[in-house]
């Protein structure tokens, strides 16, 4: 499982396959011939291709093998006269590719539809959906979700100044929000995004 995982993320990543070398570094072990086991092992089961390219194997990752799960994902809109903070407006249940959860589960992970242009520099565009893992808790320089006293929502990137939140989009021009401590909650830290047509959502 760790090493299909690895295989899929890196793919992800990086728009091509790893090298069997760099399966072994990430597994920590020195050894092709302990890599090659792995990868017969999970060819066997159908999770993945071994193609010989140019006198060397290469791995290939069926599309239909791919695993995926159901969340939550939710609509937000602009509140008038509060900028940047926003309030839901519906929600759906989207298809999400496993790899992209890690070793969240399902239950513990959600998508909000980005409202706005306020990540810009995140690499996060309007109408991407972004996933979060459900947490209570960030670290400095994490995309998060937090919800406010008047039960609104603020993404952006979280850093704490002692008892004071600062809530920090990623965009030239715009100005960062501050909170007391108290009075902002963390919903879900970033776990990576995705950009679907109004036609994924179910």
């Amino acid at each position: 499982k760790e090493v299909l995982d690895y295989v899929t993320r890196f793919i992800d990543r990086n728009g091509h396959k790893p090298s069997y070398q760099q399966i072994a570094m990430h597994l920590g072990v020195r050894s092709r011939a302990g890599v090659q086991r792995h990868i017969a092992a999970l060819e066997s089961q159908g999770l993945i291709a071994r193609r010989r390219e140019n006198g060397r194997f290469g791995i290939d990752l069926p599309l239909q093998q791919a695993s995926f799960d159901k969340i939550c994902a939710v609509d937000l809109i602009e509140m008038e006269g509060e900028d940047g903070k926003f309030t839901i407006t519906g929600q759906a249940v989207i298809t999400v590719p496993r790899y992209l959860l890690g070793e969240v589960q399902p239950i513990d992970a959600f998508a909000i539809r980005m409202p706005d242009y306020s990540l810009i520099d995140r690499q996060i565009c309007n109408d991407d959906l972004v996933v979060f893992e459900r947490r209570n808790y960030a670290r400095r320089g994490e995309i998060v979700a937090a919800k406010i006293e008047s039960g609104t929502i603020i993404l952006g990137v979280y850093h704490q100044h002692g008892r004071e939140t600062e809530i920090r989009p990623a965009g030239d021009g715009l100005e960062p929000s501050f909170f007391p401590a108290d009075e902002i909650w963390i919903e879900g830290v970033m776990l990576g995004l995705m950009r679907f047509t109004a036609a994924s959502l179910e």
